[in-house]
């Protein structure tokens, strides 16, 4: 079987590696566009920060990762077109020039995204930086050593503006955030644990000036403001966009099903309309499982799961299973916070119209006579107020908490309820937890009890 894969990201090198190690005779060809295999943009603030070895060394896998399977990947390597009645795809070197074709029993694409610039006056001014993909890392990690760069402004408060913010801030810089959200990681935490981020923020150095877009980046040639919506104007050396993603797929029109938003259709066993071809990774929307709704979730860890079941079943006409979808669970630290986000939560309900109810349970790690190393933790659980049943969860703490978000997601995809959370049977050591476990501690307040502990 000949399998061509369009990508070598994490969906990408995921389905050559499970192709070339499940089966035997698989004709295996992955082709990227980027001239490096490949880079991992969320290990860009390791690098950034320097704790890494070199920025070549974060990345997914090397090209021999998979060659010495029999597989081959293809760097700089531009698919143009896909034609879904010759199964065919043509693709140009981008080194070269050449243009060629290349055939295939079964496609997987696994694409991507691209970052989104802002259509507003002065975005094509120079130190105007998109923070995605190794080309860009190096640029940044040159101004973040240049002393004349002083002031920088990030669009965006998500995972990576969040990120740039810090790395800025710790080097010195005069930072600013701004951000239409209202709260910093708004897409990720609801306020109650937002509002701890926010301040250590503020604390960290970092200027937020959130509720607002902005209207223009100004300068002559390269940018020296960045003016929001309400007027104010903030001097920049530097602006970091980190404003959202748009699915790669302009190339796929007339040949693939796309929404009015550019997301690849698929069906519940991630096939396209067209027959033979797959699609996997940031540019489909894949099952939101605790909403039982398809939803946008860029997240290393879906890529790869979606990966998996479509090589399980792709010498299937009709598998058993559909896809079981993911939670979208993530984590991130900001300066000496960690924290980590699973399944539904206040933002992401609203905009899909789920009808749901939180608690939060707000206490030290420890019980209160333990001295050293006892921080705060905050746990909000996000759950249906009729049946109970666990649709999400968010932990933060200045300590490692972040696994506490792996029992909540398993929780959500065994379709616990409250009732059964309050109730599970965790370990109790003193230097590690309470009586209760936080987590059966969190489960009870949003039973209404009164915990003992």
């Amino acid at each position: 079987m000949k399998v061509v894969i369009i990508g070598a990201s994490h969906g990408g090198h995921e389905s050559a590696h499970e192709l070339l190690t499940r089966y035997s005779d698989m004709d295996v060809t992955v082709y990227e566009a980027g001239d490096f295999i490949s880079f991992m943009s969320c290990g860009m603030e390791l690098f950034l920060e320097g704790k890494v070895t070199k920025r070549d060394d974060v990345r997914n896998f090397k090209e021999a990762d998979i060659e010495q399977y029999g597989g081959k990947v293809l760097k700089s390597h531009l698919v143009e077109a896909v034609d879904t009645d010759k199964q065919e795809v043509t693709v140009k070197n981008l080194v070269s020039g050449d243009v060629f074709t290349d055939s295939y029993d079964k496609l997987i694409i696994s694409s991507g995204v691209t970052p989104m610039t802002l259509p507003v006056p002065g975005a094509d001014l120079d130190n105007v930086f998109l923070m995605r993909g190794r080309d860009w890392a190096q640029k940044i990690d040159d101004k973040v050593k240049d002393s004349s760069v002083k002031n920088v402004v990030v669009v965006g408060t998500g995972y990576i503006g969040i990120e740039a913010a810090e790395v800025f801030a710790e080097a010195g810089k005069n930072v600013t955030v701004v951000d239409m959200i209202k709260r910093p990681l708004g897409n990720y935490l609801d306020e109650e644990l937002a509002e701890p981020i926010a301040k250590a923020l503020t604390d960290g150095g970092v200027n937020l000036h959130l509720g607002h877009t902005v209207s223009s980046f100004e300068g002559n040639g390269a940018v020296e403001k960045v003016v929001a919506d309400d007027g104010q104007s903030f001097d920049a050396d530097l602006v970091i966009v980190a404003a959202g993603v748009k699915p790669n797929t302009d190339y796929l029109k007339g040949q693939i099903d796309l929404d009015q938003r550019g997301w690849i259709k698929t069906d519940p066993y991630l096939r396209t309309n067209a027959k033979n071809v797959y699609a996997i990774g940031d540019a489909i929307l894949p099952l939101f499982t605790p909403a039982g709704q398809p939803a946008p979730i860029a997240l290393a860890t879906t890529a790869r799961r979606e990966a998996r079941y479509v090589v399980e079943n792709i010498m299937i006409d009709q598998p058993g299973r559909a896809f079981a979808g993911v939670n979208g669970s993530s984590a991130l630290a900001v300066f000496d916070y960690k924290l980590a986000s699973t399944g539904v939560n206040a933002n992401n309900a609203e905009k899909m119209g789920l009808k749901t109810a939180g608690s939060l349970y707000h206490a030290t790690v420890r019980p209160e006579f333990v001295t050293d190393g006892n921080p705060e933790i905050w746990v909000k659980l996000t759950y249906q107020p009729e049946t109970h049943e666990i649709l999400g969860g968010q932990v933060l703490s200045t300590q490692d908490v972040t696994a506490h978000a792996n029992t909540i997601a398993l929780a959500i995809k065994g379709k616990m309820t409250l009732e059964d959370l309050a109730e599970a049977d965790f370990f109790f050591q003193p230097g590690f937890d309470r009586q209760w476990s936080v987590l059966n501690l969190a489960a009870q307040v949003a039973l209404g009890q009164t915990p003992s502990v």
